[in-house]
């Protein structure tokens, strides 16, 4: 594995920083509950497949930080343990891609793809995320608490999206499962094609996709909502949001209906 940072030898160590609870008793005699360990991997020294290879291999619980990402794609993908991992800085393409329990933090902005088929866990971006961020995801819960670009939550199928500023256009289109809450504006052609996926808008919407439209919001629904922000950290009033969702008239093909396909 390429050298690793650690505070206490030169940039060319080989193991990577470990930074100890505070009482730095022996492992056997801390108390259960004592915080995991930090270790740190500084990617001026390590790739990004080695990182990968050093996430997916480790245990749970852990705490690992990444330093210096510096837009690099692909980082913390392939997850499949309850570890929790921040990234401290930009991250390029499909970071935390395919995700499965473990708890990703960007602490910056994200590219194209951000938490691509994710399968559980969370992913959170402090910043701004490019486009298709959370395509395809199945489950979990992404937050991002800036703006999303074009096709936010394309294809979703069962994940939580909240996100904190605005949606660019063609948002959850054909999302079949899970939900959207957006608590700013979101774009044109908002959940065109859409299946059972439940968007959720505080703000106001540049125009509805084919087979979008505005629903009800019923007491069931403002309880969701209310949960979603909460898990998501937002101090928002569920009363503000508009429901859209499917109208169902798309989901079987039908001559009348060619002009919308």
């Amino acid at each position: 594995m390429a050298p690793l940072t650690s505070t206490d030898a030169s940039p060319t160590a080989s193991t990577p920083e470990t930074t100890m609870p505070a009482e730095t008793l022996p492992a056997e005699t801390l108390p259960a509950d004592t915080p995991a360990a930090t270790t740190t991997y500084d990617l001026d020294v390590t790739t990004t497949r080695e990182l990968n290879a050093a996430l997916q291999a480790t245990e749970a619980p852990a705490s690992v930080t990444v330093t210096n990402p510096q837009g690099k794609h692909a980082l913390a993908c392939g997850l499949d343990r309850p570890i929790d991992v921040r990234i401290e800085g930009h991250v390029g393409y499909y970071a935390a891609g395919m995700n499965k329990h473990a708890t990703v933090t960007v602490a910056g902005n994200a590219g194209v793809g951000v938490a691509e088929n994710m399968m559980s866990g969370t992913v959170r971006v402090t910043g701004d995320a490019s486009q298709s961020a959370g395509a395809t995801a199945h489950g979990g819960l992404l937050v991002i608490e800036g703006n999303a670009a074009a096709r936010c939550g394309i294809s979703m199928k069962g994940v939580d999206i909240v996100v904190g500023g605005s949606i660019g256009h063609m948002s959850a289109f054909m999302g079949q499962a899970g939900r959207l809450v957006v608590l700013g504006d979101a774009g044109e052609a908002l959940g065109d094609s859409l299946y059972e996926t439940r968007i959720y808008v505080r703000g106001t919407v540049a125009s509805l996709g084919a087979d979008c439209v505005k629903k009800e919001m019923r007491p069931e629904h403002l309880e969701e909502l209310r949960d979603l922000l909460r898990a998501a950290g937002f101090d928002a009033d569920p009363a503000e949001f508009t429901r859209y969702g499917s109208a169902r008239g798309l989901y079987h093909f039908h001559v009348d209906n060619a002009s919308a396909y």
